[in-house]
């Protein structure tokens, strides 16, 4: 064995230790376990194996066994059913590889640089292994989840593992037998109030992912009956170009809502899988733009298309602040807002808006010409309508609320 090879041999022990100090002091969950002498111990003894088994197999670039793989992914059965949550296990996995590259390259350092060939073996062993390693680990981790979670849980683990970027993804979503595609759509429903307990919601996730065959979780709102309920529904790349929501979500969206019987807001972003978490920052804010909208299969997720002028609005608040002055100048007229908001969404045409509010055109037209006298801008004017339209979907967003 060459001076490399000896010097993180005699390091190993120390370099293990440092590993679950870092644990503890860097993932609660781990804190936990200083109480239980045995998980310590055996955390402890599979940070040193896995650094001798790594001294041992790279000077001839051999692999790891299945014995080897089988004890890696016994680890991740440990700590998933010591109640080890996704989001530590993603912690671990990068605290082990960023410290046990450490390890090398200050055993490096020591020997100031020593054999570049013993570095070089190392390195190229370290990173096809390590990946067989952490795709064992997280193969155990998953079994135990699957194990105890039902299949509504299953389903939002897939849901968060995708929205978050977690690789855990794509083996669960085979487990499931759900569709990983090219492009997603990721949609992002507000429900300011639930009506549902907890176990009806659970029923109506359930029956909706059975329905859709889509990863869907739900989020509550803290300190409320509400949240939001998130779906990543495949489609087909040139989404990303399209101006309105996918079918697929649209359907989802309207099956939810009727179910729900309460006002929601949703909206949706399409982006490449690899690309999703971006694309939840962007769908959440577009819900939080949109206007709440009565419980119906009709119910139409917003894009960006829809509501980039309120997205642009709500991050410049002393136009905001302009805007909700000339909503309230509205207040005094009768519906004021939800005849404007008929008045646009039906492209300005009287007969349309007119049957969709169950008003004569004539009434209509009274209603217009006193919005036009409350706030000094013609609805049917170029200013009024990027104007009127922006106070409008903004009050019915409840962003003024």
């Amino acid at each position: 064995m060459g001076s490399l090879f000896a010097e993180l041999a005699r390091q190993a022990s120390a370099n293990a230790r440092r590993e679950v100090d870092a644990y503890l002091r860097e993932i609660p969950e781990f804190r936990s376990w200083e109480s239980r002498p045995r998980v310590a111990a055996e955390t402890m003894e599979y940070s040193v194996w896995l650094r001798r088994r790594t001294i041992e197999l790279s000077p001839d670039n051999s692999g790891l066994t299945d014995d080897d793989l089988g004890y890696i992914a016994a680890i991740g059965e440990v700590r998933a059913d010591a109640g080890m949550s996704s989001d530590s296990r993603q912690q671990v996995l990068q605290l082990h590889t960023a410290l046990m590259l450490r390890d090398i390259h200050e055993a490096a350092e020591r020997l100031r640089g020593g054999d570049v060939e013993e570095l070089m073996q190392v390195m190229t062993w370290f990173a096809p292994q390590g990946d067989r390693g952490i795709v064992a680990y997280r193969r155990g981790f998953l079994t135990v989840l699957r194990r105890r979670l039902p299949y509504v849980g299953q389903v939002a683990l897939l849901a968060r593992s995708l929205l978050t970027g977690d690789p855990m993804a794509a083996d669960l979503a085979a487990a499931l037998d759900l569709e990983l595609p090219g492009s997603c759509a990721v949609a992002v429903i507000r429900v300011p109030d639930s009506p549902l307990n907890d176990r009806d919601l659970d029923a109506e996730i359930e029956a909706l992912v059975k329905t859709h065959r889509v990863p869907v979780v739900w989020y509550p709102k803290s300190g409320t009956r509400g949240g939001e309920l998130i779906a990543v529904v495949p489609c087909a790349d040139e989404a990303v170009r399209l101006p309105s929501a996918p079918g697929a979500v649209a359907d989802l969206v309207g099956d939810f809502t009727e179910a729900l019987g309460r006002p929601c807001a949703a909206g949706t972003a399409v982006a490449p899988l690899d690309e999703v978490p971006a694309a939840l920052e962007r769908a959440r804010r577009i819900s939080e733009s949109a206007p709440l909208g009565k419980p119906s299969r009709r119910l139409r997720p917003c894009t960006v298309a829809d509501v980039f002028v309120e997205l642009a609005v709500a991050d410049v608040p002393f136009i905001d602040t302009w805007l909700h002055t000339v909503a309230r100048s509205l207040e005094p007229g009768p519906d004021l807002v939800t005849t404007l908001d008929a008045y646009y969404r039906h492209d300005m045409n009287r007969g349309a808006a007119a049957a969709s509010l169950n008003v004569h055109p004539r009434t209509l037209d009274y209603r217009l010409r006193r919005a036009a006298e409350l706030t000094g801008i013609d609805p049917g004017s170029a200013h009024g309508i990027r104007t009127l339209s922006a106070v409008v979907t903004r009050r019915l967003s409840g962003a003024w609320a």
